[in-house]
């Protein structure tokens, strides 16, 4: 998912744009099944007991609430985060009712680097750890697709800032 355009400032120009990997969502889609199976299992066993219908209907309301909280609210925010790097600065913006964005000029970024665990390896992605000369001193972006060839891309991107354009060779002089 490409940022918004609107986020650019005039001449500005979007190398990376990225939300977290989708592996990110395998703990939500697990409460979800969980969840769900508990709820089944509480009417199996609530019908068998001849239970009123009020308990299992408690625990329906439940099961929502949980699945809710534990699957839809982290599938929404993972929505709506999304990572972003110009040729100027990195752009994160987050918050389903409530956006929040930082902003950090490429000028001030004095490192990145990368972590990949054991569990992020089949997938391709990582975090990548972002040294800058804040005062919050890192910024840590999980789950990046590709992280590797993110890790590359900014790389140049910092190399370029920091030394200026190439000098350009005339051939024919």
């Amino acid at each position: 998912m490409a940022i918004s355009k609107k986020l650019l400032n005039p001449g500005e120009r979007l190398i990376v744009s990225t939300r977290q990997h989708p592996k990110a969502l395998f703990g939500p889609i697990l409460a979800l099944v969980v969840l769900l199976a508990v709820g089944v299992a509480a009417q199996v066993v609530l019908d068998d007991a001849g239970f009123q219908r009020v308990l299992t209907l408690i625990v329906w309301v439940l099961v929502v609430l949980g699945i809710l909280w534990l699957s839809v609210r982290p599938f929404l925010i993972w929505l709506t985060t999304v990572h972003a790097f110009t040729d100027r600065r990195l752009i994160t913006r987050n918050g389903i009712l409530t956006r929040r964005g930082h902003d950090i000029p490429l000028a001030r970024v004095s490192d990145i680097s990368i972590e990949i665990n054991l569990i992020d390896r089949p997938f391709g992605c990582g975090s990548l750890v972002i040294a800058d000369a804040s005062t919050f001193g890192t910024v840590r972006l999980n789950d990046i697709p590709h992280v590797e060839a993110t890790q590359r891309q900014l790389n140049e991107l910092l190399h370029e800032l920091h030394s200026g354009p190439a000098p350009r060779r005339d051939e024919g002089v």
